[in-house]
């Protein structure tokens, strides 16, 4: 299959699509720029507390006529492109390949050499989250704003989180189950050069979060050279060149005020703290950007692009003191693991965790609603700093390929280290309502990961997709996920390959990541958590029908709380979600006729912990027999905090190839 690398296939009908859009463009602009005037989020109420009550009356008054005079003098010209603009769209094509040329510019991409197979184990880390990056005057219904800026603040936090280098921090505590909000400062750093697993015993107090200042004295603005230096020292294959530090738990975790002192001694004298990433000036651009003083979580920090996920194993051994490499900065979030389990489901043989940082060495990542197409150009710029293959601007418009008129694209998009190999796109025919206006569907796509020593490809499927919306839709998501399942085997049957010319390609993943917009909690809702595809694909959140794990926690945020200071950053996001009583102020929970719809301050018991409709589903069927996946960790992510409403979820995925595996 031809991956498509413009949206039109000759020059001729890309120059007449510019130029009919640069005559829709000003009327979009100032109807936007019209209803966003009147659509204030309350991050933008509480910056205009201090103003005279008249003030905004005031401005309102004066730029509405403006807007409406601008508006109404470029209906004609948007008339006449509108008339160019929708017989195009039938030459259009469903998507956009961006593959980066440059790869000295793409962190990620240097770091990946091709796996062999070769009686080693890989794992694979998958991202997903909706991040709203609607027409700024449609974002504000969801109490968010200035998309453009949000665009590009959400690329840089997720390149900046996925480039971090990994630390594994393994901690036995059989007493101790829950994390406090203290944090210290540790030695640790991920040693260079082989991949043998050390281990410091270290006894500290329970903590969210562990930090080393190296001697990096020297700040350095360059972009493009941060991005080098979080390359060095990665081994070959992606695999892990971790750190591995043993908390004991003998004591209940705590540790001497003598020790507490030493290890933050050692870790201050080494240097001052990186400075910030971007200038004030544009991040003042959208809410809590600038960093507050102690917030290592805020994502304009240098700080923030050697923050490390933890995963958190039992582990022995000791390590040399003066091997531990002091010249970068790391933070960890750390989640406890018991070795003696009291509750009821907790003996998971995975790890998962609330994250204030998407996953180090994250591989793919899938985004739904990148619905605005300036949004998407600046959200692809900062993801190309990390992957390498992009598929962007995803779905049809006007009335070509669905029954109704289409406004929007999908809003899908899907990033990737590895190279795409074919790429699919469905409409969903039966959006209702006003997602009708989107040409929600389905992406599918077919990535090559390695090949064996024999020569055989190693290929994994993804999906991404983003359902019906309106609540009480039942029969359209159920029949949207019948769709899915079709198309998705339809796609797999098209692209496979077993031909003598090509020899049969060794299938290692098969993973659906999306909104699908309902919860598997709600009543309302029991259709679709019924649905055959969750006989054929997994939910690592979910015990059956109507019962989720009880470390799960609901994906979707109460938009009148983003703004408010217990959240707006992404460790104080990550602390509130960490308590079931901060998770009923900030969530949205399954919908229920006994309690009030307020989230501010609820105290009555719901069922579960929020509703998540955010998935990451994988399958074991229809893969190479003699492989086995199994879930490493689950990740629910607050790095976007402020940024949108839905919280994303990161999964890593082991493919273990034979008995020898690690």
């Amino acid at each position: 299959m031809v991956l498509y690398t413009s949206p039109f296939p000759n020059s001729f009908l890309s120059v007449l699509h510019s130029f009919s859009w640069g005559l829709i463009f000003p009327c979009y602009w100032f109807a936007d720029r019209l209803v966003a005037s009147f659509v204030p989020t309350t991050y933008e109420k509480r910056q205009r507390a201090d103003d005279p009550c008249y003030f905004h009356a005031l401005c309102i008054i004066i730029t509405t006529p403006i807007y409406l005079a601008l508006l109404v003098a470029s209906l004609p010209f948007a008339l006449i492109g509108f008339l160019l603009w929708s017989p195009l769209q039938s030459a259009r094509r469903p998507y956009i390949y961006s593959r980066l040329e440059d790869k000295s510019h793409a962190n990620g991409a240097t770091l990946l050499t091709e796996w062999k197979a070769a009686g080693n184990g890989k794992s694979f880390c998958f991202g997903s989250a909706n991040v709203c990056l609607l027409p700024d005057s449609l974002a504000r219904f969801n109490n968010v704003f200035n998309t453009q800026a949000r665009a590009k603040e959400i690329g840089r936090r997720i390149r900046n989180g996925a480039s971090r280098p990994q630390i594994k921090i393994y901690i036995d505590s059989p007493t101790n189950t829950s994390i406090s909000a203290a944090s210290f400062s540790s030695l640790v750093s991920p040693q260079g050069g082989d991949s043998t697993n050390r281990t410091v015993n270290v006894g500290m107090k329970r903590t969210t979060s562990m930090e080393y200042k190296g001697d990096n004295s020297g700040s350095n603005n360059s972009e493009d050279s941060r991005d080098d230096k979080a390359g060095v020292g990665e081994p070959n294959e992606g695999e892990d060149n971790s750190c591995i530090v043993r908390i004991n738990g003998e004591d209940n975790g705590h540790m001497s005020d003598a020790e507490a002192d030493t290890i933050n001694g050692q870790a201050n004298a080494s240097g001052p703290a990186e400075q910030s990433l971007e200038g004030d000036a544009e991040n003042s651009k959208t809410p809590n950007h600038k960093q507050k003083e102690g917030d290592s979580g805020s994502l304009d920090s240098y700080t923030a692009s050697r923050e490390s996920l933890v995963k958190v194993r039992i582990g022995d051994g000791t390590v040399d003191q003066s091997t531990v490499n002091n010249k970068l900065l790391y933070k960890a979030s750390i989640m406890k693991k018991t070795s003696v389990r009291k509750k009821k489901h907790t003996d998971e043989t995975f790890d998962h965790e609330i994250s204030a940082f998407f996953p180090a060495n994250l591989d793919f990542l899938c985004l739904q609603e990148v619905f605005d197409k300036r949004a998407a150009e600046k959200l692809k710029e900062q993801l190309h700093h990390y992957f390498e293959y992009i598929v962007y601007d995803v779905g049809v418009y006007s009335c070509h390929g669905c029954c109704s008129f289409k406004f929007v694209n999908s809003g899908l998009l899907f990033a990737s280290r590895y190279p795409v190999m074919d790429a699919a796109y469905h409409c969903y025919p039966n959006g209702k309502g006003t997602d009708s206006l989107a040409s929600k569907g389905a992406l599918f796509l077919k990535v090559q990961v390695g090949s064996t020593p024999q020569d055989q490809r190693i290929v994994g499927y993804i999906s991404c997709t983003h359902l019906q919306a309106i609540a009480g839709d039942t029969t359209v998501r159920c029949e949207q996920l019948d769709m899915l399942q079709d198309w998705l085997s339809e796609f797999r049957k098209s692209t496979s390959s077993s031909s003598t010319a090509n020899p049969e390609e060794l299938v290692a993943f098969d993973v659906i990541c999306g909104d699908l917009n309902f919860d598997n909690c709600s009543s309302e809702d029991k259709l679709e958590q019924q649905h055959s595809l969750f006989t054929h694909y997994k939910d690592p959140c979910r015990i059956g029908p109507g019962e989720d794990k009880p470390w799960a926690i609901g994906t979707l945020l109460d938009p009148e709380g983003l703004y408010d200071e217990e959240v707006c950053t992404p460790d104080n996001l990550q602390k509130v979600l960490e308590s079931e009583e901060g998770r009923k102020g900030y969530l949205v929970y399954p919908t229920s006729k006994n309690h009030s719809s307020s989230q501010k301050g609820r105290k009555a018991s719901l069922k579960g912990n929020g509703r998540r409709i955010d998935y990451m589903l994988y399958t074991e069927e229809g893969l190479y027999l003699e492989w086995k996946v199994e879930v490493e960790e689950f990740s629910f992510i607050t790095q976007l905090a402020g940024l949108t409403d839905h919280l994303p979820v990161a999964m890593r995925l082991m493919v273990s190839t034979g008995e020898d595996d690690p």
